[in-house]
């Protein structure tokens, strides 16, 4: 069984970040507003990203990774501009002092 990282894009233009088992049938949830909470008084929602894992262990590792990116990173992999990605997550990093 797959399993699946996903990123919604909101009406606001915010993104939401979740993983499932059943991604049309999650989609579908979102947008009937069965979840309080982040989307439901955001819609209508865009299915903007999906990847599929081979367990549902590397699906939530993803989603907790993604979770923490800012915006610039999320729309590199939206995009799947992995240069744009990796320029964007040279902007974050701080180098220790030595």
């Amino acid at each position: 069984m797959p399993f699946w990282l996903y990123i919604l894009r909101c009406a606001d233009g915010s993104y939401y970040t979740g993983h499932t088992d059943n991604l049309d049938q999650r989609i579908a949830q979102h947008e009937a507003g069965t979840f309080e909470g982040y989307t439901a008084t955001r819609k209508p929602l865009l299915l903007v990203y999906s990847q599929e894992f081979s367990s549902r262990e590397e699906a939530l590792a993803s989603e907790m990774q993604v979770k923490r990116w800012n915006r610039l990173k999320k729309e590199a992999l939206i995009r799947g501009d992995f240069g744009g990605l990796r320029q964007a997550a040279k902007k974050n990093f701080k180098r220790s002092p030595e």
